[in-house]
């Protein structure tokens, strides 16, 4: 064989290497955008495209909060409603039903307790361990402002790096700093900054200005119940997040704390899914 004829060879086997290549990377990000998708379609309402989600993670630094002590308990009228459940993964193998309805979102961040520096998180879940156990989403804490924000975020980065590759989306938390003022600077630099890292979702504290906070952030917020408050209050924080631009809520104590925990996350899910207004989502609570 000539040495033109071999050169010829080697640029068609080549050319021919290059394309299947490209088909199979291609490939690759079919799958991975389906499966990034899919996760999301079932933290999200299509219908809506929001979320109401129900924080019950508290244990992970907090211990057995009011209304958490005895799980199984607090989540058997609840669990099913919501559209998404935040929670530890020892809770979820020890008490959700096998059969639960509603997506998860798994926290995967943990290490302090409520004595101690609270922003001293690490990665305590792998990956791996999300997938066994079939969950939509996984979430950890970055602490912007506190004593180990680089550490908090540099986690944050790895742990998307790794969930990118399996089509796993990412819920950043804002946790804010002990010396940080929740108003919609702070807030806002915290979810840029989760954004700008590639966190898919972020959940923060709703202020005032609040729509700066969603402007400034090119993925779903979901606002933060944060402490118990009277359910009127509740109700019209979480009117005025969605009508400032957020993509659902993920609380708590606002609904496991409240005197009809079922009453009140029917209330929420009106608001959120179908438009209600405060007063509207407080008679629908009123009734039970």
């Amino acid at each position: 064989m000539t040495t033109m004829k071999m050169s010829l060879r080697l640029v068609f086997y080549a050319i021919k290497w290059s394309k299947w290549i490209v088909k199979k990377n291609y490939g690759a990000k079919f799958i991975m955008s389906f499966g990034i998708e899919n996760r999301l379609s079932k933290i999200f309402k299509p219908e809506s495209g929001k979320t109401v989600m129900l924080a019950v993670d508290h244990g992970y630094f907090q211990g057995p909060t009011t209304g958490l002590e005895d799980l199984r308990k607090t989540l058997a009228p609840l669990a099913n409603l919501a559209d998404c459940l935040f929670i530890t993964r020892g809770m979820l193998r020890n008490c959700v039903e096998k059969n639960i309805q509603s997506s998860i979102c798994l926290r995967v961040s943990g290490g302090p307790s409520i004595l101690g520096e609270l922003s001293n998180e690490d990665i305590v879940v792998s990956l791996e361990e999300a997938i066994r156990l079939n969950v939509s989403g996984i979430g950890m804490s970055i602490f912007v402002g506190a004593e180990n924000e680089d550490r908090t975020i540099s986690n944050l980065g790895r742990l998307i790096n790794e969930a990118e590759k399996y089509g796993m989306p990412v819920l950043a938390i804002t946790a804010v700093g002990r010396e940080m003022a929740r108003d919609s600077r702070y807030l806002g630099l915290a979810c840029r900054i989760a954004a700008e890292i590639g966190s898919r979702i972020v959940k923060t504290y709703y202020c005032e200005d609040f729509y700066k906070v969603v402007e400034s952030c090119p993925v779903p917020i979901v606002m933060a119940g944060g402490t118990k408050i009277p359910e009127k209050d509740a109700l019209l924080m979480t009117e005025n997040a969605i009508k400032e631009g957020a993509s659902g809520v993920d609380m708590g104590r606002n609904i496991f704390q409240s005197e009809n925990p079922a009453a009140m996350m029917k209330a929420i899910k009106a608001i959120v899914h179908k438009g209600a207004d405060s007063k509207e989502a407080f008679d629908l609570y009123s009734r039970g």
